[in-house]
């Protein structure tokens, strides 16, 4: 019984860090631009993993770019700064994008 309890707080912990990023991501207006699977206004967060995912440094060049905004990388839309945003957060997000949203 005792392992059972284990292994169901294991599962928990894992799966915290994709469900406190996709509220993360919810709460700083992310999901109104942008989806896991599929293109909005920009890019879905499967395609931005898949466009980074051999670049060596790819969590802190989204980290930054979530940070300070952007534009050309995906279209003429420009991705809004999100200044406000704690660096701990910019950089769970950036993982968690990377990571394709899971």
């Amino acid at each position: 019984m005792k392992l059972i309890h284990i292994a169901l707080a294991a599962v928990a912990l894992v799966s915290m860090p994709a469900f406190a990023s996709k509220e993360i991501a919810s709460k700083n207006a992310c999901m109104a631009c942008h989806a896991v699977d599929r293109k909005m206004v920009g890019p879905s967060f499967q395609d931005v993993a898949k466009k980074y995912k051999d670049q060596k440094d790819a969590e802190a060049m989204l980290a930054g770019s979530i940070k300070k905004g952007g534009a050309g990388k995906w279209g003429p839309v420009p991705m809004p700064a999100q200044a406000a945003l704690a660096e701990a957060d910019a950089k769970t997000l950036a993982t968690w994008v990377l990571a394709g949203a899971r």
